[in-house]
């Protein structure tokens, strides 16, 4: 067996030595909920809560302010370890791209506690300096939005610096003169794995330096341990690793920082099934983040392949759809028409962007047999209608509480009027429309529309749409009544 085969088999699965206790990267896996930062539960935080945080670290961290945002945020650097082995990982720089920072708070308390894995840390630490910048765009985080407050995308200002933001990055970069970069980004849900049915739930990239996609000692490196990483996550979330795409960016942070002799890897965080606050890719990224510290501490990235990080598949934009209902019959005009109709949601901010409420919207219509989705259902020709409204009009939404849903579904009934609205929030959760007293209903099947509609088949209904979310009255009896009864009890 050659020797790389043997250390690819070594890489990541087996860290220490011989005379230590191994850790290994499944370890690490199955440790992390003692290590979650319990301040942090979902997506939306706030500078605020990284503030506390990073504020609350023992002295053993070494808590920096960088700078400050265009509207006065403090920027921390935060450092650990010793070793001659600079790494420097920034996050957020975009505001709405949190999973990264959440697994860094985590990494936080890995290094804070006294446990067994003391001495996996320590070999880390002694070779390697870690500096941290958990929140590169505070403003854009208060506001739950990708750009800074000056509505500049942080990641097209590294030649220009026009922003503080851009001048802490690389003002930070230049003083470390980091030997590696990790630059930590969210990317659409709606990615696939090349070709596949698979969600781009994580991709990597090895930033491009030039135009001609060109692989240096310092570019080749990153792709090697880029394998590694991708290695651990094929054990947990097969099939959905991908690459970003590697077209230079003459503008953009990390293409540049790679030209500046930093061993540069993009991760992006994408969707997966039943993590809408991604704190399941929050757990991996804690995983594959600190092996890759161990990685580079002991060197064994060098073994790697540049050919195995070339096979990892591109992941392909909007090849999914958060609800794809199949051969579904529309009318028009007094004919019917046997259509697909993919849906995607939309995140609608509340409560000063720390919440939100998904509004669904048909992203296309007709024969989408290449796309994919998180819920695909097959109708098999049944008919979709326009239902109608409850005959009485409530007060208040509390009223409701005594309805029974699903008898009113079976009546065709898709919609219920109410005078004393219900919050955007709980309305969007309920298995029927609720509408204001004079408001108009969803109903129109078009390209961008959100109809509520009842399925019928054989004049029989089967199912209710709505909200981009579709109930059977077969299968779904039991979940559209407790959706009901969690609203109002």
């Amino acid at each position: 067996m050659r020797l790389s085969i043997f250390f690819s088999f070594l890489f990541f699965v087996q860290l220490g030595c011989a005379q230590q206790k191994t850790v290994r990267y499944t370890d690490l896996y199955k440790a992390h909920g003692q290590y979650l930062e319990e301040r942090i539960k979902d997506r939306r935080f706030k500078h605020r809560d990284i503030t506390s945080i990073v504020h609350s670290l023992p002295q053993k961290f070494k808590v920096k302010e960088l700078g400050q945002s265009i509207e006065g945020r403090s920027i921390y650097s935060v450092s650990i370890g010793s070793g001659p082995i600079k790494v420097l990982l920034w996050s957020q720089m975009h505001g709405d791209e949190p999973t990264a920072t959440m697994a860094i708070m985590d990494i936080f308390n890995f290094f804070k506690a006294s446990d067994e894995f003391d001495r996996f840390k320590e070999r880390i630490l002694e070779k390697v300096t870690l500096v941290f910048v958990p929140m590169l765009n505070p403003d854009g985080a208060e506001r739950y939005e990708r750009r800074n407050a000056l509505g500049i995308d942080l990641n097209r200002d590294a030649v220009r610096l026009q922003t503080p933001e851009a001048k802490i990055l690389k003002g930070i970069r230049d003083q470390l003169d980091a030997d590696w970069g990790f630059n930590l980004h969210d990317q659409s849900r709606y990615y696939s794995a090349g070709s596949t049915p698979y969600t781009a739930s994580i991709s990597f990239l090895a930033p491009a330096f030039n135009y001609n996609k060109d692989i240096n000692a310092v570019r080749g490196d990153a792709m090697k341990l880029i394998v590694g990483m991708n290695r651990i996550l094929q054990k947990y979330i097969p099939g959905k690793v991908a690459k970003y795409s590697d077209s230079f960016e003459p503008r953009a942070f990390g293409d540049n920082i790679q030209k500046w002799g930093t061993r540069t890897i993009l991760i992006e965080s994408g969707g997966l099934e039943d993590d809408l606050e991604k704190q399941y890719l929050r757990k991996l990224h804690f995983v594959i983040l600190l092996s890759s510290f161990d990685a580079i501490a002991k060197g064994w990235y060098k073994n790697e392949s540049i050919k195995d990080y070339k096979r990892i598949p591109f992941n392909r934009s909007s090849r999914f759809m958060d609800l794809l209902v199949r051969e579904v019959q529309i009318e028009r005009n007094g004919d019917w028409y046997t259509v697909d109709l993919g849906f995607r949601n939309e995140e609608i901010d509340t409560e000063g962007a720390t919440n939100f409420y998904p509004k669904a919207g048909i992203s296309d219509i007709g024969d989408l047999s290449v796309y994919y989705a998180y819920e695909d259902v097959n109708l098999n020709g049944a008919k979709a209608y326009e239902g109608e409204v409850y005959q009485k009009t409530f007060d208040h939404w509390s009223e409701l509480a005594r309805i029974n849903p699903i008898e009113l579904i079976k009546r065709g009934i898709s919609s219920i009027r109410v005078r004393n609205g219900i919050s955007a929030i709980k309305a969007s959760k309920l298995p029927l429309q609720i509408i204001n007293e004079d408001q108009t209903r969803n109903k129109q099947v078009r390209l961008g529309g959100n109809p509520t509609l009842i399925i019928k088949k054989s004049n029989v209904v089967s199912h209710i749409l709505v909200n981009g979310r579709l109930f059977s009255l077969k299968k779904d009896s039991q979940k559209i009544q407790e959706l009901w009864n969690a609203q109002f009890h």
